[in-house]
């Protein structure tokens, strides 16, 4: 008689295995989704930032700033295909040509990338066609 509890018992435990297992393999999948999106944005936000710290130097021209973005993408292994950089002004209206700007003048620069082109999907959670966006305004010093 004890025996027979004994194998049920055994059963029962790949039973409730097998319904947790789902749960947690999709909340593990989940979690590195997101997480790498975190990463994009954090890499889009950082790559502007250099993008406008070195088109706020004295001199400096827009093949400055978008080769600055580059060296930080790859960095962070993103190809150039994939973002889009924009240099504009602080309005964000219009682009800009750094070298024409005078001291003192706001010059912002945006590195954005669909979500679809470098993200990781693995449930889908984040949408192809959200935007990833990271956005940096600097001075342009004299």
């Amino acid at each position: 008689m004890k025996q027979n509890k004994l194998n049920r018992r055994r059963g029962s435990a790949v039973l409730d295995a097998a319904l947790v297992f789902p749960i947690l393999l999709s909340l593990t999948f989940g979690c590195v989704e997101y997480g790498h999106y975190f990463f994009v944005k954090h890499s889009l936000q950082g790559a502007a930032r250099e993008g406008a710290r070195a088109g706020a130097n004295p001199g400096s021209t827009n093949a400055e700033v978008t080769t600055a973005v580059t060296l930080s993408m790859n960095a962070a292994g993103i190809v150039p295909a994939n973002y889009t950089t924009k240099i504009r002004n602080s309005a964000d209206t219009a682009d800009i040509d750094v070298a024409a700007q005078t001291a003192g003048t706001a010059i912002l620069v945006k590195v954005q990338c669909t979500w679809g082109t470098v993200g990781l999907r693995p449930l889908g959670l984040i949408g192809a066609s959200k935007l990833a966006i990271g956005m940096t305004t600097m001075r342009k010093e004299g």
